[in-house]
């Protein structure tokens, strides 16, 4: 696959980046390398090979899913900047 330098501007857009016509023709070089790789890694057989998140295998730790009642309302606002009648106040945002 190779990229055209139309494509590279139209990328350029999406990607909202300010792309003069001088810089157009190098960038066309260098995502057509990078493309050049996927096409490579494309080769690699990985059959047998599981899916992996991780170059580490590691595994989430767990909790027992318990209700609690919280009941420390009075510890939780104290962390606020500003709190009235059990609740955060934070500043409007929205007109």
């Amino acid at each position: 696959m190779s990229l055209d330098k139309e494509t590279v501007r139209k990328v350029g857009v999406l990607a909202r980046l300010q792309i003069s016509d001088d810089e157009v023709e190098g960038l066309s070089k260098e995502m057509n390398d990078i493309l050049s790789w996927f096409e490579k890694l494309e080769q690699v057989d990985t059959t047998g090979v599981d899916p992996m998140s991780s170059v580490v295998n590691q595994s989430l730790h767990w909790r027992k899913d318990e209700v609690t009642g919280g009941g420390v309302p009075e510890k939780v606002l104290a962390n606020a900047p500003d709190s009235e009648d059990g609740y955060f106040l934070v500043p409007k945002v929205v007109e």
